[in-house]
């Protein structure tokens, strides 16, 4: 039984990375043509929404979106989100209509063809150097500027050890989102870590569960009141993932009695 669980793990991973590659090849003039200019930014974010439910249907992925307030077109926010998976950002691109970009790691432009677009459309950062940290301040503003929202996950990467429910947060997105005095958007990802993890023989098909929290807002708020909005959204999406735990646990409960 455990030999047949890795054959399919293993396939079920090198599946991911074909679904990943398969719709760029598709759409690949389109893609190319969306990011010439900036102005063809939200051309390219509808694609890269298609993309992304492509990749989450074709894994055996549903998600299912609770809904506390709205975001309106007209409007820049801070999107922060919990980060256990790589399919973090496939979610986000589904959960989240109005256009945003990405803050992600370095490290991800180095995946074929996906990097192609990956290191021209997001905010890189590289994490061990303060001036890269600083470029992306600056390259942040300016597309907040434009119009869009940007999209952080604070803890600042993945947690090593799986068994971390949330991490520190980092500074950067509560900076930008108080200079700019832009509502931020906490997201709590309830499923992620357990659907597809960063190890290897590990994750299934199955429902991923996403809350969108009530905004809360900077309109006033200075520097130093950037650690206390800090901890309000992280608690936020602290106490949403202990409520989706117990929820989980309710319903398995619920199941075995039956």
């Amino acid at each position: 039984m455990r030999g047949l669980k890795i054959i399919f793990w293993t396939l079920w991973r090198i599946w991911f990375y074909v679904l990943m590659a398969i719709p760029i090849l598709v759409m690949f003039p389109f893609l190319v043509l969306s990011i010439l200019t900036e102005s063809g930014y939200p051309y390219f974010f509808k694609m890269a929404r298609i993309w992304a439910k492509i990749i989450l249907f074709g894994m055996g992925f549903y998600y299912k979106i609770d809904k506390n307030q709205g975001l309106k077109w007209d409007s820049s926010y801070m999107i922060v989100a919990n980060h256990t998976s790589m399919v973090d950002i496939m979610l986000m691109l589904a959960a989240i209509r109005n256009p945003f970009v990405f803050v992600g790691k370095k490290e991800l432009s180095k995946i074929p063809l996906f990097g192609f677009f990956y290191k021209r459309t997001c905010i890189l950062v590289d994490r061990s150097c303060s001036k890269s940290r600083m470029e992306v301040f600056n390259r942040a503003q300016k597309r907040i500027n434009q119009g869009l929202s940007i999209c952080i996950f604070p803890e600042g990467g993945v947690p090593d050890n799986e068994s971390v429910i949330l991490d520190t947060f980092k500074d950067g997105a509560f900076r930008l989102a108080i200079e700019h005095q832009i509502p931020i958007v906490p997201i709590t990802f309830a499923d992620n870590k357990k659907r597809f993890s960063y190890t290897f023989f590990s994750g299934s098909p199955g429902l991923m569960r996403v809350k969108i929290h009530s905004h809360v807002e900077t309109l006033g708020k200075k520097g130093v009141d950037r650690k206390e909005i800090r901890e309000e959204v992280r608690e936020i999406i602290y106490s949403q993932l202990i409520v989706f735990d117990k929820t989980k646990k309710y319903n398995l409960y619920q199941s075995i009695i039956q």
